[in-house]
């Protein structure tokens, strides 16, 4: 508590001790100091609670010392409360802090989104090892990525409430148990609940309340900043098939899972415990603010990343079994393409949301990444040989990680009150979580129907993206019209 709160307890404490000498008389004549006269003027009363009522009970002049008592207990508390909710000012915009926070946040996608890109190692593995289609293999991968994103929409509004520490601790020990439950796995129905539910649910209760605590921290840096924590996306992306690759062979598929685990467990702990929530709780608010879908650009960007992610990952999901099965490649060599894929997707991170901060605004740089990803998307239909399937990994995986890290920094760019960043953004999120669950799946069943051959899906997955990259044109115009500016 600061300075100022302690003397504000002990003049309260005072006054109690004085009407206890002076009488009930006395007391009752007794001026009361201008620091407990009726806040409700003050700036951010409406978030601490001071309604009417509550002025009208400080306002009264009190008639005996009980009263008078219950007036200090009750001006205490409201000091107590206008403390947690005082304004922090503007995010430090960098320094030790908030940089550190990036560190650790970076970590945190690693084991969120870096885990879930590497799905493409499983979907070729589970395919040939359980005997299942690859639209089946493929309703795990995807449930991963629907519960990631929906439960951004409780895990959001937590951390705004001020739940951020519990949130990303139990998160972390879901998906740290599923982990190694999946170890055991040996049914697809196992794989499903473990893999699929659990890790998903324990990805979306980290992800979504670290992404909404940059804005925080960052306003000039916020898009490079964050551009940072999603390439944990790129390097949990290398990493972990990188494993898988070399140790499947060696020690089968339990202990490379666990050793999968372990490397979650000691990179999450440090995040467990530095990581910092900066703005005091917003302890009242909707789950879901309607009215946010009332705002144009809003509600476009939502549709807009929809249709984008609706194709977005069909490329992370199968481009191992096309490399395979159509191409010709080893299994190796198939896991190869992956990790170039997720490897690019260190500098799609990092330049684009750069380059964001210093001359375009995220908005504005996450159109023509979408436009790019949407025409090479439909470039993958004419992949014949092993250089071309190459030069399509890295240049899909360069436009599709500008699409994933500047999702996050253009959406905080729609919020102007950063209490309300959490369950904003956590709506977003379960938006893009249908597209997400139903993508991959419907490219799936396109292969299947295609008699294994992949053009049905690479034109499903195309249009989808190009569709959204015009819906985000829609959404730049009413926000900004036809005019250049920063978006």
């Amino acid at each position: 508590m600061s300075a100022r709160s302690s003397h504000d307890t002990q003049q309260v404490l005072t006054i109690s001790a004085n009407e206890e000498k002076s009488g009930p008389i006395q007391a009752a004549n007794s001026p009361v100091p201008e620091q407990f006269l009726p806040l409700g003027n003050e700036k951010g009363d409406e978030e601490v609670g001071l309604g009417p009522e509550a002025q009208k009970e400080l306002s009264k002049t009190p008639t005996n010392v009980s009263h008078v008592g219950a007036l200090a207990s009750r001006t205490l508390t409201l000091v107590r409360t206008r403390e947690s909710g005082r304004d922090l000012g503007p995010p430090p915009d960098g320094g030790f802090k908030a940089w550190s926070q990036v560190a650790l946040a970076h970590f945190v996608i690693f084991n969120t989104w870096g885990y879930i890109n590497s799905f493409g190692v499983f979907q070729t593995y589970y395919t040939e090892t359980l005997g299942r289609t690859p639209s089946d293999i493929s309703w795990v991968g995807s449930i991963q990525i629907f519960l990631l994103f929906f439960v951004g929409t409780f895990s959001g509004r937590a951390t705004d409430a001020g739940y951020f520490k519990a949130i990303l601790t139990v998160g972390a020990v879901l998906e740290l148990f599923c982990i190694f439950m999946t170890s055991l796995c040996t049914q697809y129905w196992q794989l499903f609940l473990a893999q699929g539910v659990g890790q998903g649910i324990g990805c979306g209760l980290m992800f979504c309340p670290t992404i909404a605590l940059m804005p925080t921290y960052f306003t000039k840096n916020r898009a490079i900043a964050i551009g940072i924590v999603a390439s944990g996306s790129a390097t949990g992306g290398l990493i972990f098939p990188a494993v898988v690759m070399r140790l499947l062979p060696q020690i089968g598929y339990g202990w490379t899972m666990r050793t999968l685990g372990f490397i979650s467990l000691a990179t999450l702990i440090p995040c467990l415990v530095f990581l910092q929530q900066r703005l005091p709780p917003r302890r009242s608010g909707p789950l879901v603010e309607w009215g946010a879908f009332k705002e144009a650009p809003y509600a476009l960007f939502a549709l807009g990343m929809f249709l984008n992610f609706w194709g977005l990952y069909v490329g992370f999901f199968y481009i191992g079994s096309f490399a395979r099965n159509i191409i010709g490649v080893s299994n190796s060599t198939s896991i190869d393409v992956l990790l170039v894929m997720n490897g690019v997707g260190l500098l799609g991170r990092l330049i684009p949301n750069l380059m964001a901060d210093r001359y375009t605004g995220p908005l504005n740089m996450l159109i023509p990444f979408s436009l790019v990803t949407g025409v090479v998307a439909f470039c993958w239909a004419a992949v014949h040989t092993y250089d071309e399937m190459y030069a399509f990994s890295a240049f899909y995986g360069l436009a599709a990680a500008g699409i994933q890290s500047l999702f996050p920094a253009t959406l905080s760019t729609l919020t102007t009150d950063l209490k309300k960043t959490g369950v904003r953004m956590g709506m977003v999120l379960s938006v893009v979580a249908v597209a997400a669950l139903i993508g991959t799946p419907i490219a799936g069943a396109l292969v299947d129907r295609d008699d294994g051959q992949y053009l049905y899906a690479q034109m499903f997955m195309g249009s989808a993206i190009l569709a959204g990259t015009l819906t985000l044109i829609a959404a730049r115009v009413t926000k900004l019209g036809l005019t250049w500016q920063r978006a």
